[in-house]
């Protein structure tokens, strides 16, 4: 599907589908099953009511990178949420690398994992009639990074963020409404994506991703308050620290983002990329020198670190 902007650009924003997840197999609770088949129960809370948590994760050769610091992350959130019951981390990457051997997969794949309150005796929404243990799906897909290098461009959601006493964000919820919601706006504007604020007009994150600014030679990104604690965010923030790079995580308003010199959105599932325009407007002169240089950095990082899962 092309979409027309009223600021008379075209782009295509729609994935082709990978022929070679045709037949992928999905793992749920341990079952590989045809990616055609049922294999989630209507009583699952998954469906009941969004239910659960998840994690997205990126296999480069064989390794999955930051897997500990994602496994934490699923933990905590499912721990917020009062599961009775969680996998533990060596369960979980044994299911991970049968899922992975099961589809011949080595490299260049994306791995969304997730892990649900599990099956009730009944429709409803109390987790006591939750009495079956957590549902863990693990779907894995032939994916390279979803964001063009060429640049991303924005708009701004009306859509904001929840701060922490509505809906803390440190939980890594399957219930993604907000987000859906804003990605319904950038996709009628043409935008490749959102920019969510927060409920005092903070920049938050994207839809999908966090955002850095780029003022001067300082890198610049929100705090971790109506976002949540990514991954790849705090691994752009170590290769700052670690190569002598200022960085600062402090409120941003639009007013920065508007005149910042270069800006860039991070995530595991489209890793570092440009973030051109904002609103119709651009973000200095297109990809900069340090969005170049983090994202050169981190692809070094992804090239020798990770957990090994699969041979």
């Amino acid at each position: 599907m092309t979409v027309c902007t009223p600021i008379g650009w075209c782009r295509n924003m729609l994935q082709k589908f990978n022929e070679n997840n045709r037949d992928l197999l999905i793992n749920i609770n341990g079952q590989m099953i045809h990616r055609d088949d049922a294999g989630i129960s209507p009583f699952d809370s998954l469906v009941q009511g969004g239910d659960g948590v998840w994690e997205g994760l990126r296999l480069y050769e064989g390794r999955i990178f930051k897997l500990s610091e994602h496994l934490d992350r699923l933990r905590s959130s499912a721990l917020a949420l009062a599961f009775e019951s969680i996998p533990s981390h060596e369960e979980i990457t044994a299911e991970i690398a049968r899922t992975l051997e099961a589809n011949s997969m080595r490299d260049g794949v994306h791995i969304r994992l997730t892990l649900s309150r599990g099956l009730k005796i009944t429709s409803g929404m109390d987790p006591r009639l939750n009495q079956a243990g957590p549902t863990l799906i693990v779907l894995a897909e032939h994916k390279p990074p979803v964001y063009d290098k060429a640049g991303v461009r924005l708009i701004t959601s009306s859509v904001r963020r929840f701060p922490p006493d509505c809906l803390d964000p440190k939980i890594h919820s399957n219930n993604l409404v907000q987000s859906i919601l804003a990605k319904i706006e950038s996709n009628a504007a043409g935008a490749d994506d959102a920019l969510m604020l927060d409920c005092h007009g903070f920049v938050a994150e994207t839809n999908a991703t966090h955002v850095f600014l780029v003022a001067g030679e300082t890198v610049l990104t929100s705090r971790a308050v109506a976002c949540p604690e990514g991954i790849t965010r705090e691994t752009v923030l170590e290769l700052c620290r670690d190569n002598g790079i200022a960085c600062s995580e402090t409120d941003l308003s639009l007013t920065d983002v508007y005149r910042a010199d270069e800006m860039f959105c991070s995530g595991t599932m489209g890793e570092l990329a440009a973030v051109i325009e904002v609103d119709g407007r651009a973000i200095g002169s297109g990809t900069g020198a340090m969005t170049q240089r983090l994202s050169e950095l981190f692809m070094a990082r992804t090239a020798v670190e990770g957990t090994r899962v699969v041979d």
